[in-house]
């Protein structure tokens, strides 16, 4: 059993950053691929990065690409979500998820466990 906990959201101004962080629990981090995805109101849930069990590998949806950086600390059980330069379509719920077992792990792939999520708003 893994227990995701998502926090760093809150209100910021468009061109702002926010460093999101998911803590986990349990002994299967290490093993864990980990995504970050994102619910607007009224939108499906996008897929918005992915980083592999060991940091080696990382992955970014275009419309994040070049502003958000994925990493993560096995040390501290924590992935972690730096969002700069920050857009008002950027507001969303956001979520990270666990994927047991896979070393790497995408949009379209499944995940074990989820986290509650964390409002980010941006305001213009």
């Amino acid at each position: 059993q893994v227990q995701l906990v998502e926090s760093g959201g809150g209100l910021v101004q468009a061109g702002g950053s926010l460093r999101l962080s998911c803590a986990a629990s349990g002994s299967t981090f290490s093993s864990a691929a980990m995504g970050w995805f994102r619910q607007a109101p009224g939108k499906e849930r996008e897929f918005v990065s992915g980083i592999s069990w060991n940091g080696g590998r990382t992955y970014y949806a275009d419309s994040v690409k070049g502003r958000f950086t994925v990493s993560r600390d096995n040390a501290k059980n924590t992935v972690y979500l730096q969002m700069n330069s920050l857009k008002v379509e950027d507001t969303a719920v956001y979520y990270c998820a666990a994927a047991v077992g896979r070393y790497f792990a995408g949009p379209d792939d499944e995940y074990s466990y989820w986290g509650q999520g964390t409002q980010v708003t941006v305001s213009s």
